[in-house]
C-alpha cells in the first residue's frame, strides 16, 4: 500500500480494533503514519519498544502474594491498556528485532488479549511494525502464532506523489519538493549495507529538508547531504540547487508573464513550476495562470496542483476558475 492508502486502511482498523502488522523498509514512514492516524481519529496512542523491552515489560511484574506464590502485576502501560476507556492504539514499533521470548510475551497479549488474570480493554487496538529480513535492521522474523494473528500484514511502498503532497504542507524546502518531482525513483533507492554510511529514503530526504530549512550554510551542504542521505543523493541534489539558485527571477515572471521565457530544460521547468506554486497567492494566481498557459501542460498541472494543495483557498479565486475551465481535464 502507499503511504495514503494505509492511512485510510488504519482509520477502519480503528474503528473496528482490528490488529494490523505494517512491514517494509527502513525509513519509509510506518511509525509516523501510525501516529498520524491515531491522531486524526482521536484516539490515543501507547508507543512500546519490544526490541528495548524484557518479557515482563508484556507480562508484568513477579510479586509475592499471601498464598507463598507469586502473581504476575500489570504496571506501567500494562496497566494503562487494562484499564482504557477511551479509544486507545497500542503500536509495538519494530516487533520483529525483538527476541524470541519477548515475541513469545507479546504473544499472550495478542491471541488472547489477557496479561495473565486480567483482561485487556476492548477499547484497545494492537498495531504493529516492522522492518523486513532483507532491510539488515537486525529483523530475524516473527513467530507464527503473532503472524497469524493480525487481521492484515500491509506492506508499505514508497509513493513520492504521497511524500510531495506531506512535504507541501509540512514547511519542507520548495527547491527539494521540486526535485523530488524531477527525480521520483530517489525516494525508492535505499540500499540495507553493513557500511555506516545513509542511502536515499523518505526519512533520510526530510532529514535533509529540515537541516536547509534550519539555515545549513551553502558551504556545508555536500557533506551534510551525503551523510543524511548518500553521496549519489548528494551529487545529484548538489548539481540540482545550483541549477535552481540561477533560475530566472520569479518576481520578473510574474511581472511580466506574457514575455518572459519558457526553458526548454526539464530541471529548469520543475524548478521554475514550483517556484511559482510556492509563491503563489490570491494577488499574483492571475499573473501565474497566464505565464502557466506557456508551459508544457504536464509542468502547468504539477504547479497548479502543488499551489492549491499549499493553499486550498486559491480554488476560490476567479483567476483560479477561469484557468481550471481553460483545462477541463485538471480536474479530472
Amino acid at each position: 500500500m502507499t503511504p495514503s492508502s494505509l492511512a485510510e486502511y488504519l482509520h477502519f482498523a480503528f474503528d473496528h480494533r482490528f490488529p494490523v502488522l505494517i512491514k517494509g523498509k527502513p525509513g519509509i514512514g510506518k511509525s509516523d503514519i501510525v501516529s498520524q492516524a491515531a491522531n486524526a481519529t482521536g484516539a490515543e496512542l501507547i508507543i512500546s519498544h519490544p526490541v528495548v523491552s524484557d518479557p515482563t515489560d508484556y507480562k508484568g511484574l513477579p510479586f509475592p502474594n499471601k498464598k507463598g506464590t507469586a502473581d504476575f502485576l500489570p504496571f506501567g502501560d500494562l496497566h494503562k491498556i487494562i484499564a482504557a476507556k477511551e479509544p486507545t492504539i497500542f503500536f509495538l514499533d519494530d516487533l520483529g528485532q525483538a527476541s524470541t521470548s519477548v515475541q513469545a510475551a507479546c504473544m499472550q497479549l495478542l491471541l488472547a488479549r489477557r496479561i495473565n488474570d486480567h483482561k485487556v480493554s476492548d477499547a484497545v487496538t494492537f498495531v504493529s511494525a516492522t522492518n523486513r529480513r532483507e532491510d539488515k535492521a537486525g529483523v530475524g522474523g516473527l513467530l507464527e502464532p503473532i503472524k497469524s494473528r493480525f487481521a492484515s500484514i500491509i506492506e508499505l511502498e514508497v509513493d513520492a506523489e504521497d511524500w510531495i503532497n506531506w512535504a507541501l504542507v509540512n514547511d519542507m524546502p520548495i527547491e527539494l519538493i521540486a526535485f523530488i518531482k524531477f527525480r521520483p525513483n530517489i525516494l525508492t533507492e535505499f540500499t540495507a549495507t553493513k557500511e555506516i554510511v545513509n542511502s536515499p529514503s523518505p526519512r533520510t530526504i526530510t532529514s535533509v529538508g529540515r537541516q536547509q530549512k534550519a539555515g545549513l550554510s551553502y558551504s556545508l551542504e555536500f557533506e551534510v547531504f551525503k551523510g543524511a542521505a548518500g553521496e549519489t543523493f548528494a551529487i545529484e541534489y548538489s548539481n540540482f540547487l545550483t541549477l535552481y539558485r540561477h533560475l530566472p527571477s520569479l518576481d520578473e515572471i510574474i511581472m511580466n508573464p506574457h514575455k518572459a521565457p519558457v526553458p526548454d530544460d526539464p530541471g529548469i521547468l520543475y524548478a521554475i513550476g514550483n517556484g511559482l506554486a510556492n509563491k503563489m497567492s490570491e494577488q499574483n494566481i492571475g499573473s501565474i495562470s497566464i505565464y502557466l498557459k506557456r508551459f508544457p501542460e504536464e509542468n502547468a498541472f504539477a504547479c497548479m496542483t502543488a499551489a492549491t494543495i499549499r493553499d486550498r483557498s486559491l480554488r476560490n479565486t476567479k483567476a483560479f476558475i477561469q484557468w481550471a475551465a481553460d483545462y477541463p481535464s485538471f480536474l479530472n
